[in-house]
């Protein structure tokens, strides 16, 4: 019996493990640990209202803010079985031989705090800690012989006899498996029966979710998938005996993730039937979920036993890829007949439609089209039939398979065309070779002939509205063909020479009934009326001079097109277009055969390097816009460098603005930082801009990078900015990080205090030295005016000497004068007392010989007369008084100075004055030579004059 249940079960799990995907599939995004940098297993997973991802790691507790990954241990270094946010947006975390909780430090970096020292000494050695939950202000912690309750500071432990397997949480009550007793609910500290029947022995509960108001949602390892309520448990239909289930829960209103040890991830509706099943062929990195989570988005996380996936379960954007493309290009797509078919590089392949709004969501399978393999090009709906493009031919879809229309090798695409001159519509063929002409009768389209000299490759073939055929050629240029009864008239080329940028790189189209060309230049326009080209007034506000390689106009009359390997829609509002860009397909597109195709607003494909891609636009526009921005990293740069911050403002469940502001020394003023967005779905069209308010003149632009580094600020006060923006233009709340840069030593307040007080000191220095110059200045001038009086002075008594001196000279001279007058006169004296005594002697002799006394008495009476002559020249005292007016009293002076003195020494004295000659002094003393000497050396001796002393210079100085 239990065997034949065995088989029942197995054969439940493999009709649901083979049921058919939806042809279109969530992208996949797989982090292995060479990635994430921590432990292969990832036991569990929680997220925070600010986005950032956490999982239980082998190594520690591993974060994901959306751009990095982060990992913290515990302090024994041991696996991290469980974690939960706990009612004080703390993270528990429950690992091998301890637990405990990790909140950030005063930098925000995460710290583990382990709560092991408060439990009761007699329980403190356990294993590991498979589960933690929160309710209330209490958190639970499982081991398998004891849970631990964490409240109020103080650790209850709740013991078993047997063992604990699991411990849950569901309508705020915790909920543990207990080997003997089953399913229990805890009602303060006692445990309460949680069924009111029983279950089987080896019903192994593996989790516990909410899954409605008053409904719980409980996963089996043995027993599939269940739901509980009033006490009642029941399967969930078609997964109600799923084996090896390690996780499930409730996504959405609709659906139910469900994890399996080793096939993988579903996800089904309410009921239990498929949605997709996602696993190692489509896609997985392996098929052994361990964790499971759904996120603040909806989307999809699984813990795996080697590494993490993200399933974008909540995008509007799926690939359609199954295995029968085997990584085929996708080139062309067609709904024909409620059948969707596609062209690929390895062939035509279709797919019946069910009806459902969102095509991707069909649950059926490819096939191929019979007799269309091979590279496949186009397709086009003629005259309400099919025709294929490929490299073998044009071929008809029939209900048998494909009929041949031409074998010629190559053709790339068809176009109905209505001639002016023919009443019935023809096709025009695109080939490799020109452009053949074919039309519709006895049921079949046959090859009526080719346009007549015109042999390019056509791919790019439009009509206008005057019946001329343009085709681009990529290399050669724009085609236009005239024709008349379908015979060439002419066939002009138009190149840069006729107003195109460029020869190369054109993509002609009709958009908009005008006649465009993509260029590498904007798009360009036909102008008729100057048979050339121009830029297009039309689209040139709209495209400006991008290089757009593909123009598609939808039902709504929105444009579709790719710039270089980017897809865009100009959205259309009636009377002006916006472009939208859709990033999350940069570079996916086929690059030279391109291909969009817009079913609807809920379809649009999009060929890809690999299959196709699937784009709900009316989905992908309603989007919430969410955007939410963090600051995950900041980092100080000088000599080394200091970690400022590390992500956390708050407790991590905490969404709280910075509290302090950092003072940072100057030497460390070159700043790193990292930020991210923690919405984790579609990175691609997430852009950042910064702005360092102190610094920056205004917001960056809009680019994809992750961090920014600012060198050698200036000190002062700096508030760091970022946020985000996605496609759409929904932005994100500004995050912020504020700092202060202290002024370096030398421009601090105590530094400037002491320049103030240098500052004042060399004030007081200098109004000290004003004040010594001033007085310096003051004694100088003094100086400089006692000197100048003194050379006054001197220029005074200079000129009074040389006055002086003047007169001096003149008395000399007067002296000299009145000397030589004196012994002139004297001299004269001499002489004529000489004379006088010659004639006095010369008279005696007469006398003597005369015979007549009365001549002799004439002679007596002569002799008389000279006599006394004689006696009036000899008066001294006359000679004296003349001689001290000259010499100023010198003859008093002397008789003053000697009064020994005789009259004759005077005589003597005043002929040595007047510097007189021996023989002078002699005639005039009437004595002889001898005798003047006699009396010079007695006068000598009376005056005491020194035999070394000239009396000359002795009478000069009396």
């Amino acid at each position: 019996m239990k065997s034949q249940i065995f088989s029942i079960l197995l054969i439940s799990l493999n009709l649901l493990g083979f049921a058919q995907n939806p042809i279109g599939m969530p992208d996949i995004v797989n982090y292995d640990n060479t990635t994430y940098s921590a432990g292969t297993h990832n036991w569990d997973i929680q997220q925070d209202r600010n986005g950032v991802m956490y999982f239980a790691n082998d190594e520690g507790v591993l974060t994901f803010d959306g751009s990095r990954w982060k990992i913290y241990p515990l302090p024994n270094k041991t696996i991290v079985r469980s974690i939960k946010i706990g009612f004080d947006n703390k993270i528990y975390a429950g690992g091998q031989g301890d637990f405990g909780f990790f909140s950030p430090n005063e930098n925000g970096k995460l710290v583990f705090t382990s709560l092991k020292e408060k439990i009761p000494s007699q329980h403190r050695s356990f294993a590991d800690i498979w589960n933690v939950h929160s309710i209330g202000n209490a958190i639970f912690f499982r081991a398998e012989n004891n849970i631990f309750k964490w409240q109020n500071e103080k650790i209850t432990v709740l013991t078993t006899k047997t063992k604990w397997l699991y411990m849950g949480m569901a309508n705020n009550t915790i909920i543990a498996h207990e080997k003997d007793r089953g399913l229990l609910k805890l009602a303060g500290n006692n445990w309460l029966p949680l069924l009111t029947g029983t279950i089987p022995y080896d019903f192994m509960i593996s989790s516990v979710s909410q899954f409605g108001k008053d409904t719980i949602l409980v996963s089996s390892f043995a027993h599939g998938l269940h739901t509980i309520q009033n006490g009642q448990i029941t399967p969930v239909k078609a997964a109600g005996n799923m084996l090896n289930i390690s996780n499930a829960r409730k996504i959405d209103h609709n659906s139910i993730a469900i994890a399996t040890l080793y096939n993988g991830c579903y996800l089904v509706d309410t009921s239990g039937k498929l949605i997709y099943h996602l696993s190692k062929s489509s896609g997985l990195q392996n098929n052994a979920i361990i964790g499971l989570f759904k996120d603040n988005s909806n989307n999809i996380w699984l813990g795996l036993a080697d590494g993490i996936s993200f399933i974008a379960n909540n995008n509007a954007i799926k690939h359609i890829n199954p295995a029968i493309f085997d990584n085929a290009a996708g080139h062309t797509s067609m709904i024909y007949n409620n059948t969707f078919y596609v062209g690929l590089s390895n062939g035509f392949y279709s797919l019946p439609l069910t009806g459902g709004k969102d095509i991707s969501a069909t649950q059926n399978n490819f096939t191929n089209v019979p007799n269309a393999n091979g590279q496949a090009w186009g397709m086009n709906i003629v005259s309400g039939k099919l025709l294929l493009a490929r490299h073998e031919g044009a071929f008809e879809l029939t209900e048998t398979g494909t009929q041949p229309v031409s074998t010629a090798q190559g053709y790339w695409n068809f176009l109905s065309y209505n001639s002016a001159n023919t009443n019935q519509p023809v096709v025009l063929a695109g080939n490799y070779n020109g452009i053949s002409v074919f039309n519709y009768a006895n049921n079949k389209f046959n090859v009526v002939g080719n346009i007549n000299n015109f042999a390019e490759s056509a791919r790019f073939v439009v009509a206008d509205s005057k019946n001329n055929i343009w085709v681009s050629h990529p290399y050669k240029g724009v085609y236009k063909i005239a024709l008349a009864d379908m015979q060439t008239k002419n066939v002009n080329l138009y190149t840069d020479k006729k107003g195109l940028p460029s020869t190369f790189n054109n993509h002609i189209y009709q958009v908009k009934n005008k006649i465009v060309v993509g260029t590498e230049k904007g798009v360009y326009e036909y102008n008729p009326a100057k048979d050339r080209f121009e830029i297009s007034s039309y689209f040139e506000p709209v495209f400006g001079k991008k290089y757009v390689r593909y123009l598609k106009e939808d039902a709504q009359g929105n444009i579709w097109f790719i710039e270089e390997k980017k897809l865009g829609v100009a959205q259309y509002n009636g009377k002006t277009y916006k472009l939208l860009y859709i990033p999350e397909l940069n570079g996916k597109t086929l690059g030279g055969f391109e291909h969009i195709h817009c079913v609807d607003k809920n379809n649009v494909f999009i060929g890809a390097q690999k299959g196709f891609y699937h784009l709900n636009y009316e989905k992908y526009l309603a989007n919430d816009g969410k955007q939410q921005v963090r600051i995950s990293l900041v980092k100080a740069f000088g000599k080394s460098d200091i970690g400022l911050f590390g992500g956390y403002f708050g407790d991590v469940n905490e969404n709280i603005g910075q509290k302090e502001i950092p003072k940072i020394k100057h030497g460390w003023n070159s700043f790193h930082f990292e930020y991210s967005s923690t919405v984790n779905r579609n990175k691609e069209n997430t852009f950042y801009s910064c702005y360092l308010k102190g610094f920056d003149e205004k917001w960056s632009a809009l680019d994809k990078k992750t961090e920014k580094d600012y060198t050698n600020l200036p000190a002062g006060h700096y508030i760091f900015m970022v946020k985000t923006q996605d496609n759409l233009g929904n932005e994100s709340p500004v995050a912020t990080y504020e700092f202060t840069i202290l002024p370096p030593w030398y421009q601090s307040i105590v530094a400037y205090l002491v320049y103030g007080l240098i500052f004042l000191g060399i004030i007081y220095l200098v109004y000290k030295r004003q004040q010594r110059k001033i007085t310096n200045q003051r004694i100088a001038f003094q100086r400089e005016q006692e000197h100048i009086k003194y050379m006054h002075q001197l220029e005074m008594d200079k000129s009074e000497k040389e006055i002086i001196k003047l007169k001096n000279e003149k008395l000399e001279m007067e002296i000299d004068t009145k000397n030589s007058e004196l012994a002139s006169n004297t001299m004269h004296l001499v002489q004529k007392a000489d004379m006088m005594s010659k004639i006095k002697s010369e008279l005696f002799k007469l006398k003597n010989e005369l015979k007549d006394d009365t001549q002799t008495a004439d002679f007596n009476k002569i002799i008389r007369l000279l006599s006394a002559e004689e006696k009036s020249d000899e008066s001294w005292e006359q000679f004296s008084v003349h001689f001290d007016k000259v010499h100023v009293d010198f003859i008093k002076h002397l008789k003053d100075k000697f009064p020994s003195i005789t009259s004759n020494e005077l005589r003597l004295s005043a002929y040595l004055k007047m510097n007189l000659s021996t023989k002078e002094i002699a005639t005039l003393m009437k004595i002889s030579p001898r005798g003047v000497e006699i009396g010079r050396y007695r006068l000598r001796k009376k005056l005491n004059i020194p035999s070394n002393v000239n009396l000359f210079e002795f009478f000069n100085a009396v």
